[in-house]
């Protein structure tokens, strides 16, 4: 394949000035790529050092490394109430590239983070991001304490600002927040992250304010869903809510579903923790493809 060589620019002549606008895409684009290199270069760092750790010198098996860590995990007390079992889910597709999601037995879901040419790639690239986390997640900084509940608390109110339900709702949910992490002090967050993922979603979906309707103190409804897995069953009865949404305001599943891909794309690229933007995306395809049947049968 040649090469076409561009041509000499006259001495005197200057290059024509770069529109603002490609300026800003171009310095987007580089501060993007250095972003995600320098994710990459984390994750091999530390699944290296855990290699080092456990085989010797060499090259990992990052998708046994990853259940080897939770068997280990296991052995040693670590509460799971689901066992060891580390469950990887690839995205249906026939092409490249391909996606993976890796969820741990504490409830935490990590997806490929690279541009992968083939399902194993993207299975590997899972495990990496999900045992990089893994391992982060031994550090004490990573335990709930009263500290590490402060920091949350002033993450979550800044994070709730402008929130259209208004404030009432937002100090309620943070509230709920807080209570649950306080009843959970000594875990860590990949431990904690189902229960946190659950209150997240009953708030999403507006479940937490209709409890609240009905005088369900705060103490009751942590007490009850602390108990409960996030299932097949939970995930059925807000898909309900939502096509319930649906008859009152045409449209409003495919926009949040839109909503909540965007969101879910963003954070797998970027190497963070998925679960809520994932079950968000599960539920609303959920009562999308019942409204579709519906419809389709009417």
């Amino acid at each position: 394949m040649q090469r076409s060589s561009a041509p000499h620019a006259h001495p005197k002549s200057k290059a024509p000035p770069v529109p603002p606008a490609r300026r800003a895409n171009t310095t987007g684009s580089v501060s993007d790529a250095r972003a995600k290199t320098m994710l990459k270069e984390a994750v091999d760092a530390v699944v290296n050092s855990f290699a080092k750790h456990t085989q010797g010198y060499g090259r990992v098996n990052v998708v046994e490394a990853l259940q080897e860590f939770w068997q280990m995990k296991l052995a040693r007390g670590a509460d799971l109430k689901n066992g060891a079992l580390v469950i990887y889910e690839s995205v249906p597709s026939s092409s490249p590239p391909y996606v993976c999601y890796v969820t741990l037995p504490g409830g935490s879901c990590f997806g490929s983070f690279q541009n992968c040419p083939t399902k194993a790639e993207a299975r590997r690239s899972a495990a990496k991001i999900a045992l990089m986390n893994s391992v982060f997640n031994e550090h004490p900084s990573r335990k709930i304490s009263d500290d590490f509940i402060e920091k949350a608390v002033a993450d979550a109110k800044a994070s709730f600002k402008g929130n259209p339900d208004g404030p009432e709702s937002s100090n309620n949910g943070i509230e709920a927040f807080q209570f649950m992490l306080e009843t959970n002090k000594g875990r860590t967050m990949l431990e904690f992250q189902e229960l946190m993922t659950v209150f997240q979603l009953l708030h999403w979906n507006g479940s937490l304010k209709a409890m609240r309707e009905r005088q369900c103190s705060r103490q009751e409804v942590v007490a009850h869903y602390s108990h409960r897995t996030l299932d097949d069953d939970m995930r059925s009865q807000m898909a309900l809510d939502w096509i319930a949404r649906e008859q009152e305001s045409s449209g409003i599943i495919s926009r949040e579903l839109g909503n909540a891909e965007r969101e879910l794309e963003a954070a797998r690229l970027a190497g963070r923790e998925l679960r809520f933007p994932k079950e968000k995306r599960d539920i609303l395809m959920l009562a999308c493809s019942q409204v579709n049947s519906v419809n389709g049968l009417s």
